[in-house]
């Protein structure tokens, strides 16, 4: 007897190129913007950016599995069709995002956008910047992106804090021993730190979460770092400690995003902005298509897919 194909939609041909062929796998090419191909589709993998867009178009079909390309799954209760079961990206992001994050630090310490525009215009211009080196650094959130940020901040020879939901110990990839934090820390944290790297996801709970209050605690010169999702910051916020050189930002996450033309974030001084990309990086493609192979392996066997964070 022949064995029922698993049927799986893929967004686009460079996924559909790296995933397949699986024997005894029918992939189908379907981006969500027209009706489903069919009634029933074991595995959908919906588009990368704005994937909570798209999910009303599964409104009367079934599925076993719902796969985001995103880590993030804010809006996703909200627009996902009751009997569904959705997970997110875990694995696929974190390394590029924790390389961006670096990046930013350093870019934002070391003067490298100063640099560059004095090279546009043909001028040397040294200066001498802050360090990353003895720096204290708290982490804001401590999931994947921060374990990931923490490992390659280690050889920078920095003192590391950390804050989630819950305070713990956990262990690093060389044995040492984390120190996680409770989250009610916040405000006897925040005055000693002199760069702080967001990387919580957007709940209610973290929504202006970095307001006012937690930026006057911040000490003079201190730079923030947000790779976790624009509404995390309290935007006009930001703008008067900025406009009032108080403190530094590096955002690759904005409020409103994308971010238009002519809004104050793009003249605002102390400010160095990447559109969104952290997750966006040569690695994402080979690892989210490893994550699909393993989804589809764990669907044949009955058994519980990775990262379910809705449906479970």
């Amino acid at each position: 007897m022949t064995e029922t194909p698993i049927v799986v939609s893929l967004p686009g041909q460079t996924l559909l190129d790296l995933v397949g062929p699986v024997p005894g796998v029918e992939f189908l090419l379907w981006d969500m913007q027209t009706p489903a191909p069919r009634p029933h589709l074991d595995l959908v993998v919906p588009p990368y950016m704005g994937a909570e867009a798209f999910l009303s178009v599964l409104d009367g079909v079934t599925t076993s599995l719902i796969q985001s390309q995103s880590i993030g799954y804010d809006g996703v209760a909200e627009t996902l069709p009751a009997g569904h079961r959705f997970a997110n990206a875990a694995t696929v992001h974190e390394p590029s995002t924790a390389e961006l994050a670096l990046a930013l630090t350093l870019a934002a310490q070391r003067g490298i956008p100063d640099f560059v525009r004095a090279g546009d215009e043909g001028r040397w211009a040294p200066v001498r910047h802050e360090s990353l080196a003895d720096r204290r650094v708290l982490l804001v959130g401590y999931g994947g992106v921060s374990r990931a940020i923490e490992d390659r901040l280690a050889p920078f020879e920095v003192e590391i804090s950390r804050l989630a939901r819950s305070a713990r110990t956990e262990t690093g990839p060389h044995g040492d021993r984390r120190e996680v934090r409770p989250m009610s820390e916040l405000a006897e944290m925040l005055p000693q730190a002199e760069i702080v790297i967001v990387a919580v996801p957007l709940s209610d709970d973290t929504r202006g979460l970095v307001d006012a209050e937690f930026l006057s605690a911040l000490p003079d010169g201190a730079l923030l770092v947000n790779v976790a999702r624009g509404p995390v910051v309290d935007t006009d916020a930001l703008l008067a400690e900025l406009n009032a050189g108080r403190l530094r930002a590096a955002l690759d996450v904005t409020d409103p995003e994308p971010l238009p033309e002519g809004h104050p974030l793009w003249s605002s001084p102390n400010l160095l902005i990447s559109p969104h990309v952290g997750g966006a990086s040569s690695a994402m493609m080979p690892r989210m298509a490893a994550l699909v192979r393993r989804q589809i392996e764990r669907l044949r066997g009955g058994e519980t897919p990775e990262n379910l964070v809705i449906g479970g």
